[in-house]
């Protein structure tokens, strides 16, 4: 396999990932007489700030996704290839892909990130992760089916195992799916699951530190915890997830909860490339970048967004917040830069402006902080609202957001809480279900055995 773009007279500009950072470059080089290749292993861009209302059932995958190519389809020069980056080669200015090599004259990584699980492998094998799109559509599905599994399962241990939520982390993507989990226990559950105790369900949001939202102030963390607790979410602070076994997770201090959805969203670490040296990264598997974006040691190598860190600008000595805003500034000014190079002149030091940040919880629920101005409530959920409308791409997923909002707003039944399970899926439960037969038959077996011969022991 091979790329199948030809190498003309035009300098060649890679952009790997096209999240924020990586699709806000390839747009301001539309006109830049390079050649731009997007690599990314999706074909289509995703939001991931709506990702979470997706795992809950509140909105379709497809409203929160737009393709690379309807977004570049006028756009010369430009090609798409989805294909994800295996190796670099900065000495001859050559990467291996999954569909072949291809020489470049600039390279940026703008890959973002991935789950963090802090080497626990055991956890990364049971925990359910929410960093894109499909993560989000699974997680959908194992909500709906242990809810479908709780009505018919045998023992009360085994349904309060199937209704109990754990979620790991308490940044702005835990408090949010806690957020919507608890309305979708006291608006959902009685109508869909008239027959199940909706009691029963219980949300437990665990943080390692002392507060949530660490990023924020500390009012806006409080305020947020308040929200949670009076929607009936259990928040344990200053408890640290060691293992899970037995659908159970382990806590440090011994402690356990019962549970059969484990939700990991406590940490991300920067997407590696195979045969970079590891004294190219630094904290969080992110790659070092100097004040231009520029990788030291490589030669035309660029990183942007949640995949480097930049400790150079004076406001964030110890890198920047993995954060939209920061890709997307980057994104811009290397742009800028990458034009100033072809024309000879010197770049400029990138210097994130900080334009605030926001968390929703629920309903009219939400804290937000621009500069000193704090605002938590129904205003700051409806700015909340406004800014990540305005994010959104597609004038046609615009308008199915803001009607899926409104309907929701008003009515919470609406009709996408559908199991769209995949093969596989359907193979590990067809093997629990037949684990289950047999040791029911067992479980017959024996019993008849002991009517047939009561004295045996």
């Amino acid at each position: 396999m091979s790329l199948n773009i030809e190498k003309n007279d035009k300098k060649r500009v890679i952009i790997v990932g096209g999240g924020f950072g990586g699709l806000q470059l390839a747009k301001r080089l539309k006109k830049s007489g390079l050649q731009v290749v997007l690599m990314d292993k999706n074909n289509y861009h995703q939001f991931p700030p709506l990702i979470y209302q997706v795992a809950s059932a509140g909105m379709e995958p497809s409203s929160i996704s737009f393709p690379f190519r309807k977004i570049f389809q006028r756009t010369r020069n430009f090609y798409f290839r989805m294909a994800e980056v295996r190796a670099v080669f900065p000495e001859k200015k050559i990467i291996q892909t999954s569909i072949g090599k291809a020489e470049y004259d600039y390279l940026v990584f703008a890959a973002g990130t991935t789950t963090n699980f802090f080497g626990n492998k055991h956890i990364e094998e049971n925990a359910i992760p929410m960093k894109n799109v499909s993560e989000a559509m699974g997680l959908q599905n194992a909500i709906l089916s242990n809810l479908e599994r709780s009505i018919t399962c045998a023992t009360n241990l085994e349904r309060q195992e199937l209704l109990n939520v754990v979620i790991v982390g308490g940044g702005a993507t835990g408090v949010e799916v806690s957020g919507v989990l608890s309305e979708m226990k006291k608006f959902i559950l009685p109508h869909d699951y008239p027959d199940l105790d909706k009691s029963m369900m219980n949300i437990y949001l665990i943080e390692a530190s002392n507060r949530l939202l660490s990023g924020m102030s500390p009012e806006s963390s409080a305020k947020a915890e308040e929200f949670l607790r009076h929607m009936g979410v259990n928040i344990l602070l200053n408890k640290k997830v060691v293992d899970y076994k037995d659908n159970k997770v382990v806590l440090e201090d011994g402690s356990e909860i019962a549970t059969r959805t484990f939700i990991w969203v406590s940490g991300v670490a920067g997407v590696t490339i195979n045969n970079i040296d590891r004294s190219f990264f630094g904290r969080g598997n992110r790659i070092k970048v100097d004040e231009f974006n520029r990788v030291p040691g490589m030669e035309d190598v660029f990183a942007i967004g949640d995949q480097c860190i930049q400790t150079t600008d004076k406001d964030y000595p110890k890198g920047h917040p993995q954060l939209a805003q920061v890709a997307i500034q980057q994104g811009k000014l290397l742009a800028k830069n990458l034009y100033r190079l072809e024309k000879g002149k010197k770049m400029q030091p990138f210097h994130y402006r900080n334009l605030g940040s926001m968390a929703t919880v629920g309903r009219n629920k939400a804290v937000a902080e621009f500069s000193r101005v704090k605002i938590q409530g129904w205003f700051a959920w409806f700015l909340w609202l406004v800014v990540h409308l305005r994010s959104i791409l597609g004038v046609r997923n615009k308008v199915i957001v803001f009607l899926n909002w409104i309907w929701n707003y008003f009515n919470y039944n609406q009709s996408l809480r559908m199991i769209f399970s995949p093969k596989k899926a359907k193979v590990v439960a067809e093997r629990e279900a037949l684990e289950a037969v047999t040791h029911w038959g067992k479980d017959l077996i024996e019993e008849e055995q002991d009517k047939e011969h009561p004295n045996a022991e």
